[in-house]
């Protein structure tokens, strides 16, 4: 099925350009009709989109996770909200350094022609590419948003980046391992990022099942974000061709 891609009018003037799938089964040939080059390393970052101190993370954005994404040459997925880890990664290319592909669901985001549902808010402005899928609820994003970044990559290596985090933050670190995506966990940042990091250093005393299976999976790699020349030398090794799981 031929899809094709439309241009949206964001905030401050910019625009994105933005595909719609009608459903997983859509969602290659809707990758193929954004026009990025294939295949290119991708780095998918999850994580909170509220409960963050964005103060202390813009620095982590502007100064290891974008700086990485550019210099591999990478394609950015997250889930494109201005809230959060989006809105911090948002800014952060703001110079345009790299794609920039968000993933929502229709239903939870606010832009020209789509006033989304009760809690919706808008999409961030500084993404370059959108994939608007459909849902009412948060989280109706998540096996898009990993299975667009494993289409994205299309043989390349890939790697998600947890920062912070909510419910959400663990069915999509979950869903980026069922995709065989290795998971970097920046564990400092707080909440889901923080209790897999303790899971890590201690499964008996971790009473979060699914914090334990994650810290303990083959695929997850954590890291003390205060230690940025780990954090950064973690990210570059995932994302290094064939890496070894």
């Amino acid at each position: 099925m031929l899809v094709s891609p439309e241009r949206l009018r964001l905030a401050d003037d910019h625009a994105a350009v933005a595909v719609r799938p009608a459903g997983l089964a859509e969602l290659a040939a809707t990758i193929e009709a954004l026009g990025l080059s294939r295949p290119r390393p991708v780095v998918a970052v999850v994580g909170g989109a509220g409960l963050m101190d964005d103060d202390d993370l813009t620095d982590l954005f502007a100064h290891l996770i974008a700086t990485a994404i550019s210099r591999l040459g990478a394609v950015a997925v997250d889930g494109g909200t201005d809230a959060g880890v989006m809105r911090l990664l948002g800014r952060s290319r703001e110079s345009g350094a790299f794609p920039l592909v968000g993933v929502a669901a229709l239903g939870t985001v606010v832009f020209p022609g789509n006033p989304g549902g009760a809690e919706a808010v808008p999409l961030e402005p500084h993404h370059s590419h959108f994939v608007l899928v459909p849902g009412a609820d948060f989280g109706d994003e998540a096996p898009y948003l990993a299975r667009t970044a494993t289409l994205l990559a299309g043989g390349a290596p890939s790697a998600t980046i947890l920062v912070n985090g909510g419910e959400i933050a663990f069915e999509d670190c979950q869903l980026s391992v069922a995709e065989h995506r290795p998971v970097l966990v920046l564990g400092g940042t707080g909440r889901t990022a923080d209790r897999i990091a303790a899971a890590a250093a201690d499964p008996a005393a971790c009473r979060d099942e699914r914090a334990v299976e994650l810290a303990l999976s083959p695929w997850v790699r954590v890291t003390d974000v205060h230690n940025r020349r780990d954090a950064v030398a973690k990210l570059l090794e995932l994302l290094e061709p064939g890496p070894e799981i």
